[in-house]
């Protein structure tokens, strides 16, 4: 009987206060000769120092404008009874959509394109595939906060992603604004594991994708955070793209302003880092959420 070993131990049932270094890559080496990926030796250095990349310029203003007729078309005809379909923790506003892929050929050709593909297998040092894709709703004066976590505590601990080695694409489709409510970061902190409080609950996704409570930081480790790296806001116009390690701590504010904020999030991992069980012992979440096949 094989023992699956924990590189990342979190949501125990007496918290752990003390944090942990990364062991993983940050960037992955590369089957690529110098020079024959996408990004430069700058980019690489700033992914592997802040956990980001902010990018510009990569999509056309008429693909951006179907991109957003399509946003918007998924938006409308949402399914409520849809599990895939997530509102808002008070009221009926569309919260997120997952699994955005099986339902749009829009959507997926956008996401193994030639334009942001390999920046993902770059970055991660080859071939890989589709953990999740969604869409991220903020309404004008409605649209409540994501708050501060880090991704692979999550799919590390509900999904049974082994490792360090998956990042998320976002693709902004209205101008993120300081005052909107945009996609928050710190940046250095994916080069240290927080363990969050709590034993999971089962079926906890039904929850936690409306407001998460579990799988997120104390106060404390947030301070501890903050102080030492501070926060960047990836405001920019509507095709702003930014990439972020699995494990950078980021959030959002709510949005009271006018002016909507909608994003495109989809996650690549890495072919090598298929998901296991889920170490915190729950069933996993359904194929929509964390794909396993």
């Amino acid at each position: 009987m094989t023992v699956q070993t924990d590189a990342y131990p979190t949501r125990q049932k007496t918290s752990a206060r003390d944090y942990m270094v990364r062991v993983d890559p940050v960037v992955y080496p590369s089957l690529l000769e110098a020079g024959e990926g996408p990004l430069d030796d700058h980019d690489l250095r700033c992914f592997e120092e802040k956990g980001y990349l902010h990018l510009s310029g990569l999509l056309s203003p008429d693909y951006l404008a179907t991109l957003n007729q399509e946003a918007k078309r998924m938006r409308d005809h949402a399914d409520r009874n849809d599990d895939r379909v997530v509102v808002e923790p008070t009221g009926d506003q569309v919260r997120s959509i997952f699994a955005i892929h099986q339902q749009s050929d829009i959507m997926a050709d956008l996401m193994r394109s030639e334009t942001l593909a390999p920046i993902a297998r770059q970055l991660l040092g080859g071939d890989v595939y589709l953990h999740q894709t969604r869409l991220n709703f903020k309404p004008g004066f409605e649209g409540k906060e994501f708050y501060w976590h880090s991704d692979f505590e999550t799919w590390h601990s509900e999904d049974g992603m082994p490792r360090m080695r998956a990042l998320s694409c976002v693709v902004a489709l209205d101008e993120n604004m300081v005052h909107n409510g945009p996609l928050m970061i710190v940046p250095g902190s994916h080069k240290l594991f927080i363990p969050c409080p709590g034993e999971t609950p089962e079926n906890h996704f039904k929850k936690s994708l409306r407001k998460q409570e579990i799988g997120v930081p104390s106060q404390e480790a947030l301070s501890m955070l903050v102080e030492k790296w501070g926060i960047d806001s990836m405001v920019g116009p509507p095709g702003t793209v930014v990439f972020f390690d699995c494990n950078a701590m980021h959030g959002s504010n709510g949005n009271i302003t006018p002016h909507p904020r909608n994003n495109l999030f989809f996650v690549y991992n890495h072919v090598d880092n298929r998901l296991v069980a889920p170490y915190c012992g729950r069933s996993p979440r359904p194929e929509f959420i964390a794909h396993r096949k």
